[in-house]
C-alpha cells in the first residue's frame, strides 16, 4: 500500500503567497516517487480574501484541504489542529509564508524512509533581521541556558513526524504548548536537516511581538523550573548575607566598638532591593500558577468552523469544539 504523506500547514492572511505556495508544493510532492499527498491548511481565523484563494484551491485540487477555525487561536494551537486531523502515516509541518522552503520536504522523507521518526529541519541561517532576528538569536541563547530538557537549538514548526511519533505529541493534552520543545521530548529515532531559512515572499509577519513574547514565556515555563530554584537560591543567600551582616554589628556592639548610624539611602536602598526580589519572586510563581489554572479549566485549544475535504475527528482534550 502507498503510504499517505499530509502536509499541515497553518494559514493566517497568507493570501499573496498561497499560489505559489501551491505551484512550489505541487512540484516537491510529485518528484517524491511510490507517496500520495495530501495538504491540509489550518486557516487560524483569516479574512476573507485568503479564505476564498483556500477555497478555490480546494475545488481545483481535492488534495488541498482546509480546517478553517472559529477565530485566531494562534500559531501553535492551528498546528495542533491540524496535526489531530492528520491522518497520513507521516506528517510534515511547515509555515505557509514559504520561509520554509518545500524543496526541503524529499528530504525530510528520506531521512525518514531511512528510519528516521522524527526529522527536525534546523535552521542555518535565517532572513530575519534587525530587533525580531535580534530576539530569536536571544531566546534561543536563553532557552538553552535555562532549559531543564536539552532541545533541539534553531529548530521550529518546520518537522516531520512518522505515525507512532504523531500518536505520542497527540497524547500530550496541555493548553500552554511549545511545540519544538514536546517535538523533542517524546524521543523515538531523531534525525536533523540543516537547511537555510528564506525571507518571506511577500506580505508582513503575522505573529505579533506580544504572541512570540508569549511563546517564549510558554516555552520557558514548560520546560524549566530554573526560575524558581534561582528565586530559592537568592533567597538563602540574602538570608544568609542578613544574618552575617547582623552578627557584624552585634559583636562589634558587644566588643565596645563604636559603629556609626545607618543612613537613611542605605535603609532606602535595602528596602527596595528586597522588595523588588520579593516581587519578582511573586511574579514568577504567578506564571507558573496561572498555567495551572489554565490546565485546570480545561478550556478548548481551538474550534472548527468549516472542514473542507477534512475528516470530522473524535476531540481528544476536548480540543475540537464541534466534537
Amino acid at each position: 500500500m502507498t503510504p499517505l504523506l499530509v502536509l499541515v500547514i497553518p494559514i493566517y492572511n497568507e493570501q499573496e503567497v498561497l499560489e505559489e505556495l501551491q505551484r512550489r508544493l505541487r512540484a516537491a510532492l510529485d518528484a517524491i516517487p511510490e507517496l500520495d499527498w495530501r495538504v491540509l491548511y489550518v486557516d487560524d481565523g483569516s479574512d476573507l480574501p485568503t479564505r476564498e484563494v483556500l477555497r478555490r484551491q480546494h475545488q481545483e485540487d481535492a488534495r488541498f484541504g482546509v480546517l478553517r477555525l472559529s477565530r485566531n487561536f494562534g500559531h501553535e494551537a492551528a498546528i495542533t489542529a491540524g496535526l489531530d486531523h492528520a491522518d497520513g502515516d507521516v506528517v510534515v509541518v511547515l509555515d505557509g509564508d514559504l520561509q520554509d522552503p518545500p524543496e526541503m520536504i524529499p528530504r525530510l522523507i528520506a531521512a525518514w524512509r531511512d528510519g528516521g521518526q522524527v526529522v527536525f529541519a534546523v535552521r542555518h541561517s535565517r532572513a530575519d533581521g534587525g530587533w525580531r532576528g535580534l530576539g530569536f538569536r536571544l531566546f534561543h541563547a536563553l532557552f538553552r541556558l535555562l532549559s531543564d530538557f536539552p532541545v533541539a537549538a534553531r529548530t521550529g514548526a518546520f518537522i516531520l513526524l512518522d505515525r507512532v511519533a504523531l500518536e505520542a505529541v497527540r497524547a500530550m493534552p496541555e493548553r500552554n504548548r511549545y511545540l519544538p520543545g514536546l517535538h523533542t521530548w517524546v524521543g523515538f529515532d531523531q534525525r536533523f536537516l540543516t537547511y537555510d531559512r528564506e525571507a518571506r515572499a511577500a506580505g508582513d509577519p503575522k505573529q505579533s511581538f506580544r504572541r512570540l513574547l508569549a511563546l517564549a514565556f510558554d516555552a520557558l515555563f514548560s520546560f524549566s523550573y530554573k526560575p524558581l530554584r534561582l528565586m530559592t537560591w537568592s533567597g538563602l543567600g540574602i538570608s544568609l548575607a542578613g544574618f552575617l551582616f547582623g552578627l557584624h554589628f552585634v559583636v562589634k556592639r558587644l566588643t565596645g566598638i563604636e559603629t556609626a548610624q545607618t543612613g537613611f539611602t542605605t535603609l532606602v536602598t535595602l528596602v527596595l532591593f528586597l522588595g523588588g526580589l520579593q516581587l519578582l519572586g511573586f511574579g514568577l510563581i504567578g506564571e507558573y500558577l496561572g498555567r495551572v489554572y489554565d490546565e485546570v479549566k480545561r478550556r478548548p485549544l481551538y474550534l472548527v468552523r468549516e472542514r473542507l475535504g477534512v475528516e470530522r475527528k473524535e476531540a481528544r482534550g476536548n480540543r475540537d469544539g464541534r466534537g
